[in-house]
């Protein structure tokens, strides 16, 4: 279906496979939206087109992999423009399993599983993004929760190397800190797919969760049930289970922290269905209230499944089934996951990459241009460019840092963090408690009981109890390299396609974070 611009006379919604809008001049930016958690989201510069991020490796764990060489302007679901006069074109769809294209003069939108419903819209930003949110409610539906918890997460302070003395040391120093949630996060279990408390956790989960809720908070766990690893008991047991490609072989969710190949879970076979659902409420009766699902991405993955369900539809049906297995009363994250598909069944969803102690990774984001990697300014930029989701569920910037020791960020930057958050309505930490000074303690404490006005006053600036903070300059892409940087883009670029080189880079990363936690957390 083709649309004038002249046909736009406000919003409207059409029913189409694919829907093109004619553009009446070149636009200036186009508004890119990621398909999942960490992809970016962003207002690019049309002059300065971005270049494919690299290494390619990446691409299945950081964007969509059916669309990552794409050379131009896409995203997933919705595509914006806007030109000269401040106003914009909106396409936006109402379906899962669609993508939206700038292809010149025109706009285009796309659906991977027949007829899709698509809006349409010319105006001001903030409105059409609020009637475009309203939409989405309407089909997909909100969360029930009206507040989102505070949450201590083990992550930041102790990556993988968790265990059940360093989290007792550190349940007993947090002390009256006000937080609602202690969450424990990934190095607890068995392996991916083999969700059982390992050599680390020899009390066991129930009696971990226990000791967590001793302290008057709500027991959180970390998991990524839609992954198995190649190393996993499950995926000796059960190959069958897993998604292939066609040439028949397993779809990998692409190289990440682990350092070796992890496949996804078919969510259309049968028994991957009643396996997720059993695993759900052996965490509910370990006595885990607060659940946050990691890589969910995985399962809505391309690939032959045992029912040909459009990908993202199959994510969403068996994402809900979770749910309710979960139970209403639970709190549910979902992080690394497309957006669209897990509205209405999530509490709360990642919407940018992860943070870290550092600004910026010079290598990823200037050299590899890629801005999906662990960073605090990646994800201030993703996740102020998609603030407009906050009417339809929690949407958790990642943590905020607050003591000195260990770590890099300057204080406005740490600022930029906590001001993020405090306009999200998501509050969390990863700080040990080991850490804190007495006056980082009291600024924690002051950060996690304040309930600050909030006024938005631009795109990317807002008042917070009439203090004015702007974001503007964080969320600038860095431009494409040139000369000599370019050569070593792509050098770089294809030397880590290649899994030992790959390694050689996770294995320092490894050490640098044991470095940080110091060896007297770790034992």
């Amino acid at each position: 279906m083709k649309l004038n611009f002249s046909e736009l006379s406000g919003t409207n919604t059409v029913k189409s496979k694919m829907v093109e809008i004619e553009l009446p001049s070149a636009p200036l930016r186009y508004y890119r939206h990621g398909w999942q958690s960490w992809s970016l989201a962003a207002w690019t510069d049309l002059s300065q087109p971005l270049p494919i991020q690299k290494p390619y490796i990446l691409h299945p764990y950081q964007t969509d992999a059916v669309y990552s060489l794409e050379n131009d302007p896409h995203g997933s679901w919705l595509g914006a423009v806007e030109f000269s006069d401040g106003k914009i074109i909106f396409l936006g769809a109402l379906s899962t399993d669609t993508h939206v294209f700038l292809k010149g003069d025109r706009l285009e939108g796309r659906s991977e599983a027949g007829e899709a419903e698509w809006f349409c819209a010319h105006g001001e930003e903030d409105q059409i993004f609020g009637e475009y949110a309203a939409l989405l409610r309407n089909r997909f539906g909100s969360t029930s929760k009206s507040t989102s918890p505070r949450v201590w997460c083990s992550w930041y302070g102790f990556y993988s190397y968790i265990n059940e003395k360093n989290l007792q040391q550190t349940i007993d120093m947090l002390g009256d800190l006000p937080f609602d949630v202690i969450q424990i996060d990934d190095g607890w279990q068995k392996d991916i797919g083999d969700w059982e408390p390992n050599e680390k956790f020899p009390s066991g989960m129930a009696a971990t969760a226990e000791k967590i809720k001793a302290t008057g908070r709500t027991a959180g766990l970390w998991l990524a049930p839609l992954l198995i690893s190649n190393s996993s008991k499950l995926f000796a047991d059960h190959k069958d289970w897993v998604v292939k490609d066609d040439k028949g072989q397993y779809v990998t969710t692409g190289f990440n922290v682990w350092g070796h190949d992890i496949y996804t879970l078919d969510v259309t076979h049968p028994d991957v269905v009643s396996w997720l659902v059993d695993l759900m409420n052996r965490v509910r009766r370990w006595g885990f209230d607060y659940i946050k699902m990691d890589f969910l991405y995985g399962g809505a993955m391309k690939g032959n499944r045992y029912l040909p369900t459009p990908r993202e539809q199959a994510f969403r049906e068996t994402l809900d089934k979770i749910r309710k297995a979960l139970g209403d009363d639970a709190y549910l994250l979902a992080c690394g996951v497309p957006i669209l598909p897990a509205l209405g069944v999530c509490d709360a969803i990642r919407v940018g990459p992860d943070v870290s102690h550092k600004w910026e990774d010079h290598l990823f984001e200037t050299i590899l241009q890629n801005f999906s990697t662990p960073s605090a300014r990646n994800g201030i930029r993703t996740v102020s460019n998609r603030l407009w989701l906050k009417p339809l569920v929690h949407v958790d910037p990642d943590v905020e840092y607050f003591v000195e020791k260990e770590n890099e960020l300057e204080e406005e930057h740490k600022s930029q963090l906590r001001d993020l958050a405090l306009i999200c309505e998501f509050k969390a930490t990863g700080d040990l408690p080991q850490w804190m000074t007495s006056s980082e303690r009291e600024i924690i404490r002051e950060f996690l009981t304040a309930t600050p006005k909030i006024e938005k006053v631009g795109r990317y600036r807002y008042k917070i109890d009439g203090r004015t903070v702007d974001f503007s300059e964080a969320v600038k892409l860095v431009p494409p390299p040139k000369g000599f940087a370019l050569l070593l883009r792509s050098f770089i670029g294809w030397a880590g396609n290649f899994k030992t080189i790959f390694n050689l880079f996770l294995a320092l990363d490894n050490a640098e974070k044991k470095r940080r936690i110091g060896k007297h957390h770790l034992n």
